[in-house]
């Protein structure tokens, strides 16, 4: 890596807006084309001590210079259509998904500041050594009854067009020193696979599970296509603890509690999910709110006074929230987003009896 002195950088600085001069590009740039340097931004965030609301500004600043990176490229795209036409539209288009990612960038930065809210302000490096899990996932000493990893469990859920195929699988992958289960969980659409994830689980001592990461492959289909086959598109969302800096998370608590909000998912800009627990005494009929949209035979036959229910959301789609909820022995069994009434509904497992009797969708 090649360190620059100060008055190299701003001599590339002065050369590139001579270089935009004229072009409408400078003021995109203008905001990032300023004397300050990634040395005075780390200089900034040490002078303080709300460490939480630091990342969220330096992940907002870093959101805006991909937006403008990849609004720059789409130009210099657009600029090679012969059709002026073609040109202008194609420029046009690219102008309206630079404004559209800029609010996106600042829409997440409001949600990132509201996870510091809840969270709070100190740096968050957790404890994650192998003397804190378990190494034996066919013998566990401390399992999460809303969350049970014996290896051969399979759920299938359905629900919004979708079914799903969850399985544990019997594989471990060591995750920065830590024993992980393998998770595999396959979502389809139209009878095609839509996603196929394999997710990383650690089963710690005290009976809290965290999430070690996920292997994400989304995939679409093409009616134009003979024969029609599933297209890997994306691996979006894709993060494993200790690359690219990602930190452990943890997907479900050894003592829930309402009130509580906690980080599931923490890859900067790739993956952020929360969780909020709103109860751990739901049973349908006692609360109006936590009811809508819930199909009633579902939760009158798992749940009793103590099912887990919780918003989970992410900063990454700040607007987007869903509503998971958890009977114990069983797991999760329901999603529903209070926003549109879309649901997904555990329709099988294998492992408990109660399954058997499990209404449809």
């Amino acid at each position: 890596m090649t360190i620059r002195t100060a008055a190299e950088l701003a001599q590339r600085a002065h050369r590139l807006r001579v270089l935009l001069a004229g072009t409408g590009l400078l003021a995109v740039l203008s905001l990032y084309l300023t004397p300050a340097s990634a040395g005075d931004a780390a200089r900034r965030v040490a002078s303080g001590a709300k460490y939480c609301t630091q990342t969220a500004n330096l992940v907002r600043r870093a959101c805006g210079l991909e937006a403008d990176d990849s609004y720059l490229r789409a130009v210099a795209a657009c600029i090679n259509f012969n059709d002026i036409a073609k040109r202008q539209a194609c420029t046009a288009d690219a102008r309206s998904a630079h404004h559209d990612s800029v609010l996106l960038c600042t829409n997440q930065k409001a949600s990132r500041l509201q996870i510091c809210a809840a969270v709070g302000e100190d740096r968050y490096d957790p404890d994650f050594t192998q003397a804190r899990f378990e190494t034996d996932y066919r013998n566990l000493s401390h399992p999460n009854r809303y969350m049970p990893l014996a290896i051969g469990n399979r759920w299938e859920y359905s629900g919004s067009g979708e079914s799903v195929k969850i399985e544990i699988l019997n594989r471990t992958k060591t995750i920065d020193g830590v024993k992980c289960i393998v998770q595999r969980d396959q979502v389809s659409k139209d009878g095609f696979i839509a996603e196929d994830t394999n997710d990383w689980f650690a089963q710690a001592l005290d009976g809290s599970v965290w999430y070690c990461g996920e292997e994400v492959k989304d995939y679409e289909t093409f009616a134009t296509d003979r024969p029609v086959s599933p297209e890997l598109v994306s691996i979006d969302g894709s993060f494993k603890v200790d690359r690219d800096l990602a930190r452990p998370g943890i997907i479900f608590l050894a003592n829930p509690q309402p009130g509580v909000t906690y980080r599931e998912e923490v890859s900067l800009a790739n993956a952020e999910d929360v969780s909020q627990i709103v109860s751990t005494t739901y049973r349908y009929g006692e609360d109006p709110e936590l009811d809508r949209f819930v199909p009633p035979a579902l939760v009158q036959l798992l749940c009793h006074g103590d099912c887990v229910v919780a918003n989970a959301y992410t900063a990454m789609a700040p607007d987007v929230i869903e509503r998971k909820y958890y009977a114990p022995g069983i797991g999760f069994i329901l999603q529903t987003v209070p926003t549109t009434g879309d649901t997904v509904q555990l329709v099988g497992c294998n492992f408990d009896s109660r399954c058997g009797s499990l209404p449809p969708p």
